[in-house]
């Protein structure tokens, strides 16, 4: 055994459609994609829970913005 598991995911058209034009933008799975936005999540969620701040930066305008993540 492997150690995974298999789910299925209801997505809506809306949803479905974003992650196809990732997956190809990206050169990735739909699976893949989803594993790496998992583990974006879990490292983004770890830094917040510690109360540090996320930002993304505008390197040209030189323009910062906090990420806030609901």
């Amino acid at each position: 055994m492997n150690g995974r598991k298999a789910m299925t995911l209801m997505l809506t058209d809306t949803e479905m459609a974003a992650l196809d034009r990732l997956s190809e933008s990206k050169d990735m799975t739909k699976a893949a994609l989803i594993r790496q936005a998992l583990r974006l999540y879990q490292a983004l969620d770890e830094r917040l829970s510690r109360g540090d701040k996320v930002f993304v930066e505008d390197e040209a305008k030189k323009e910062k913005a906090e990420l806030v993540v609901l």
